[in-house]
């Protein structure tokens, strides 16, 4: 083991993940309510991760080119998916235009 291999573990240990920042963004804004469900769908999203890894989907995958690219592009399709419906969104975080707050230097 170098140096290097120990300083990069510490730094990626140490760093918090997606999951950390959006459950202490929860609990910041809503609560702490929130920050248990957030936290507790987080876990959660790791589930398929891990019983793929036990049934061996892994080793499948990795044998398998065509299997590989299939569940690649069911990926590309459910996140461009998943934009279209965040572009069509109408909700509080809606993706508007305009800002009715903005100073009359920037308003037209």
């Amino acid at each position: 083991m170098s140096w290097s291999f120990l300083i990069t573990s510490l730094i990626v240990v140490a760093s918090p993940g997606t999951g950390v920042l959006y459950t202490l963004a929860a609990a910041l804004t809503r609560g702490s309510r929130a920050s248990v469900a957030a936290a507790f769908g987080c876990t959660l999203g790791i589930v398929p991760h891990m019983t793929a890894a036990m049934l061996g989907l892994a080793a499948v995958l990795h044998t398998s080119a065509l299997a590989f690219a299939a569940l690649k592009w069911c990926g590309v399709v459910y996140l461009l998916y998943m934009s279209w419906q965040a572009l069509r969104e109408t909700g509080v975080l809606a993706v508007e235009g305009g800002s009715r707050n903005a100073p009359a230097c920037l308003s037209s």
